[in-house]
């Protein structure tokens, strides 16, 4: 059916707290404190920077997710108004000021 890809969703135990530092310390911290988090688990895949990449990574992905696509059709548009001689203008000056410095001259 077309183009729908759906990503396989790895098996959680995957995932382990013991292999990422940061949340190993954060389990253990809650340990001492008699408390535990059963949803530590899920944090796990943001620090596997080989599959995920980093934080900033990520971030700039979504950000800038379609802008090649975005910037081509802006340049296509451009390119069009430039062809077809389009002016949204309405053939009005958007020259503001112009002509100040000739008016002093003429009083």
């Amino acid at each position: 059916m077309g183009g729908h890809h759906t990503p396989k969703v790895p098996d959680a135990s995957i995932y382990k707290v013991e292999d990422v530092p940061e949340l190993l310390e954060v389990q253990k911290s809650l340990s001492r404190q008699g408390l535990r988090d059963p949803w530590l688990r899920n944090e796990v895949w943001r620090y596997n920077t080989q599959y995920y990449g980093t934080h900033r990574q990520r971030l700039l992905t979504v950000l800038f997710r379609g802008f090649g696509l975005g910037f081509a059709a802006f340049l296509a548009t451009i390119g069009i108004e430039k062809a077809f001689n389009i002016d949204y203008t309405g053939g009005r000056s958007h020259a503001h000021g112009h002509g100040h410095g000739e008016e002093a001259g003429h009083h």
